[in-house]
């Protein structure tokens, strides 16, 4: 038989195959592990909560020899609902961008996010970036074939459980309303918060009388705004100049006659949630006497017939421009 017959079909010489050992425990670089932690809430015993996921996610991840703590990333007082405000979580995908983090520890897939759509977006981008999710309470963890889809089902209650939360929250505050005990979360420009209530800053509420008075004499809105800017005096978010907006919105706003009109804006039932200017779509109450009035109710009423008379641009129940809140 010929050497080339002896190199043909199942004569042929099979190739050589060199092992390549893996590299020894003592080479392997150690698992960058991260744990993220949130409450939805400032009370005091959220606090502590908060604190003791901290010190459990420290103390777990330095207690692992094959483990090297990446960072520990919270964010508090955050409503779920919503991925753009969690201001560390952001902190925490950018970082696993930059390659900082191999995997992520949380304790429950709703202290992750309780949005089923941007927890699944996060989880996707994750695995294309190779880190790992682990899920405590749920014992589900994305590097297995079937976290992706357990983590879907998670998510998704944890979304129906912020739903119910925000409906509750909801319910609470229209019958605080109702009852006339709801309180103002901010408080509008000649005006303070003080436990809760509004109480007048002199300085400014000089300022909102001679808006008044000066639209009442028959000086426009336009020329008003320019006299303040001119005099110097910032707005409430410290802006240097005014705006017709923000006169007109003055000269609308209940507040400075004493009273309050609550429900002014409603939130969306559905995610993401939005705040918008209630048009009768939901209800409101008017309430009467409610904290101390800047000017008063007889000059406020002739500014609302002289506002009518010149069909302003802003009903009355505009909800505040940014330069006022």
């Amino acid at each position: 038989m010929s050497g080339k017959e002896k190199t043909n079909g199942s004569l042929a010489m099979a190739p050589r195959v060199i092992t390549i050992p893996a590299a020894s425990q003592e080479n392997t670089r150690k698992l960058r592990v991260a744990a993220y932690a949130r409450v939805s809430s400032n009370s005091e015993d959220q606090k502590h909560s908060f604190a003791a996921q901290n010190a459990y996610y420290s103390k777990l991840i330095t207690g692992n020899p094959d483990w090297e703590l990446a960072d520990i990333y919270a964010d508090q007082g955050i409503t779920g609902t919503s991925i753009d405000k969690r201001d560390d979580f952001l902190r925490m995908m950018e970082d696993c961008r930059k390659g900082r983090i191999d995997r992520i520890l949380v304790k429950s897939s709703s202290r992750f996010a309780r949005n089923t759509k941007e927890s699944l977006e996060a989880v996707r981008e994750l695995a294309a970036l190779g880190v790992s999710v682990y899920f405590e309470e749920q014992n589900i963890d994305t590097a297995q074939a079937t976290g992706e889809t357990l983590t879907a089902v998670f998510s998704a209650l944890a979304q129906k459980e912020s739903e119910a939360i925000s409906e509750r929250m909801r319910h609470s505050y229209q019958m605080r309303m109702q009852r006339g005990t709801f309180s103002t979360h901010c408080a509008p420009y000649g005006y303070r918060l003080v436990k809760n209530q509004l109480e007048v800053i002199e300085e400014e509420a000089v300022i909102i009388r001679q808006i008044f008075d000066r639209y009442l004499s028959g000086i426009s809105m336009e020329d008003i705004a320019k006299e303040i800017t001119a005099l110097g005096i910032p707005t409430k978010q410290n802006i240097p100049f005014w705006q017709v907006r923000s006169i007109q919105y003055i000269l609308r706003n209940e507040k400075y006659v004493g009273d309050s009109l609550l429900g002014k804006t409603y939130t969306t039932l559905t995610l993401p949630h939005r705040k918008i200017e209630n048009k009768g779509e939901g209800v409101q109450y008017f309430i009467e006497g409610s904290h101390p009035p800047i000017v008063s109710r007889t000059v406020f009423d002739k500014a609302q017939q002289l506002l009518s008379r010149k069909s302003a641009v802003i009903p009355p129940r505009a909800a505040a421009p940014d330069a006022l809140l």
